[in-house]
């Protein structure tokens, strides 16, 4: 069970510590991101404090300690929730000419305020028994309106994250006028009323109660392992993965990312951390245990996630899209009936 350290303030700040330390407050929630916390304390000697909790709640917690908080670095697993901070300017500049030099500019802030540390497709998930499997590869996120997918998805709440990026891209490719439509003619082919996680979805494909989910990518992979059990590893055996909009932009990528928080007690250190995040040893790291795709250039994903799909074109669009849109599709989920 992953680890929770909910530190007291004076754990965090005291001087009579005269280790080096670096305070993370993080939404991730993978017991392996932990070994890396340790190789880093090993590596530099600088001690990794850390709490961890739901995203939303973390940036409650930032927001409310004000300049009191210890906490030096802000991780999660979404755009949009890292633009939630940037918006309310808690984060302050990376500067860093190495990681300037590591990443893709469309994984890094405009302002450079947070980048990105790992990469997660919104992919499509169906029955192959169902759907033709020719049909699937040349799938785009429109085409789920249509009346060929009627009664034929699930998908979880429009208060996931994830599903509020994935409209977010949408309107930025396709304009606020087409998704209001898309987005009506979408809900109408749900085949159930939204409920539980990405893997929830998975089943329900399995188990004959939809064809089509559309979930992010590593779940297949953590379900694949066998990490989550016999069960759940048979149910991803069953079905397959398509990855839209091959064809044109490219399937929507979204980041696990971070950033420093403007009252950030060890900068120096923080800088230190996030380097080390992007190092290849660290990332892949990252992708044998979480399967999630390496942020950086050159350096193959899990070799579970790599038979899903070879030379996959991604979408273009800046990251940072995805939680400047967010208000407008959060509005648009719920006038369209999306709950």
């Amino acid at each position: 069970m992953f680890k929770s350290y909910f530190f007291l303030f004076f754990l965090f700040t005291s001087s009579v510590f005269s280790q080096e330390i670096v305070n993370l407050y993080t939404s991730r929630h993978y017991d392996s991101d932990i070994e890396l916390y340790d190789k880093f304390e090993e590596k530099t000697g600088i001690k990794v404090n850390y709490v961890s909790g739901k995203g939303k709640a973390l940036i409650q917690r930032i927001k409310s300690e004000g300049l009191n908080c210890p906490a030096d670095i802000f991780i999660t697993v979404d755009a949009g929730n890292l633009w939630r901070i940037q918006k309310d300017n808690l984060f302050q500049k990376i500067k860093s000419n190495k990681i300037k030099k590591i990443l893709d500019s469309k994984y890094v802030d405009s302002n450079g305020n947070w980048i990105g540390l790992a990469k997660r497709y919104r992919v499509i998930v169906y029955n192959p028994e169902k759907i033709d499997s020719l049909r699937m590869s040349k799938i785009n996120y429109e085409d789920l309106a249509s009346d060929e997918f009627k009664n034929r998805i699930v998908i979880r709440s429009s208060s996931n994250i994830y599903n509020q990026s994935l409209l977010s891209s949408l309107i930025y490719h396709n304009g606020e006028n087409y998704t209001k439509k898309w987005l009506l003619n979408f809900v109408g082919n749900f085949a159930r009323k939204p409920q539980g996680n990405d893997r929830a979805q998975i089943m329900a494909v399995a188990n004959g109660e939809a064809d089509i989910a559309i979930v992010n990518h590593y779940y297949i992979g953590i379900m694949l392992s066998g990490k989550a059990g016999q069960k759940q590893r048979e149910s991803a055996l069953k079905v397959k993965v398509a990855f839209p909009n091959q064809q044109n932009r490219g399937t929507m990528v979204n980041v696990s990312g971070g950033g420093i928080l403007k009252n950030s007690p060890n900068y120096k250190n923080a800088i230190k951390f996030l380097e080390f995040l992007l190092e290849e040893e660290s990332q892949r790291h990252i992708v044998s245990n979480t399967y999630e795709y390496p942020i950086i250039d050159d350096l193959d994903p899990s070799p579970i996630i790599k038979k899903l799909g070879s030379n996959i074109v991604e979408d273009s669009l800046p990251v940072e899209v995805l939680g400047e849109m967010n208000p407008k599709a959060v509005k648009m989920m719920d006038v369209a009936g999306w709950r």
